[in-house]
């Protein structure tokens, strides 16, 4: 199986280029639209909507865990449909969290302002200083997103194995670059164990997910996913009950038929100096 990421300047057509890509390989195509039903199959659709490629307000950033559940649960519906195999990912970090799968190619779109903005006015009916603002609104919520998302720079580019400025390639060309690279002998199929990859990194999103909400400290609550259906819990727990509060949201999560609980029991100590 093979994956393809296509991210995007607005205004440059990646969406159109990424669209042209997996219907020329036969490929599964994953923009919002596809990842909005997934999600929605999968209970976590308000969560991905809240996490539209945009980093989280700074309250809700810094005195809440709303934001790391809600990129859990993204991250964990983006290595679902990798499991799958075959797709063409357009945007939501999936470059970032399919870089380490050799059979993945990274693309970026990207195109001058001016360039930019004549394509936005086309696209969209609107005139030149609302294009603008859109561009760089848009751009400002990329970066935010990929910095808080991963602590990274969305246009740096060692992140991609192909950089295409759409100034002078047209979309066909574009589109015919990006199918010549992904069938060329560099990029290798994944195997059955990057399957289980997914699956086990797919699985740890979704149990950091559930223990967040439900108001476990991480920094004193560790878990390993040995395999789909095997999960370790270490650390320490508060009581007995919060022990098990803790293995029951494990166990409930799709999938999982066995669970370790090698959580330690320490209340917290009482009185003062």
């Amino acid at each position: 199986m093979y994956f393809i990421t296509v991210s995007e300047m607005l205004g440059t057509g990646g969406e159109e280029i990424a669209r042209g890509v997996a219907e020329t390989l036969h490929y599964s195509y994953c923009g919002e639209e596809e990842l909005f039903r997934a999600a929605d199959e999968m209970g976590f659709l308000s969560d991905v909507k809240r996490l539209d490629e945009k980093g989280p307000h700074f309250f809700e950033r810094f005195f809440t865990e709303k934001p790391r559940v809600y990129l859990d649960r993204l991250q964990s519906l983006i290595y679902e449909l990798a499991k799958k195999g075959d797709a063409v990912f357009f945007g939501r970090g999936s470059q970032l969290l399919l870089h380490s799968f050799h059979c993945a190619l990274h693309v970026l779109v990207t195109g001058s302002l001016q360039k930019r903005v004549e394509r936005v006015i086309k696209e969209k009916g609107v005139g030149r200083e609302i294009a603008e603002k859109m561009i760089r609104r848009s751009d400002h919520d990329k970066e935010g997103f990929i910095r808080y998302a991963f602590d990274e720079d969305w246009l740096n580019p060692n992140l991609y194995d192909l950089i295409l400025n759409t100034d002078k390639l047209s979309i066909p060309s574009a589109i015919k670059s990006i199918v010549e690279s992904a069938r060329s002998d560099e990029i290798k199929a994944c195997g059955v164990d990057s399957v289980k990859i997914l699956g086990k990194l797919s699985l740890h999103r979704r149990i950091e997910s559930a223990l967040l909400e439900a108001g476990f400290m991480p920094s004193r609550l560790f878990f390993e996913v040995e395999d789909e259906e095997w999960v370790r819990l270490y650390g320490v727990a508060n009581s007995s009950e919060e022990k098990e509060e803790i293995e029951r949201i494990v166990k409930g999560m799709k999938g999982v038929k066995r669970v370790t609980n090698d959580l330690i029991v320490m209340k917290a100590a009482m009185g003062g100096a």
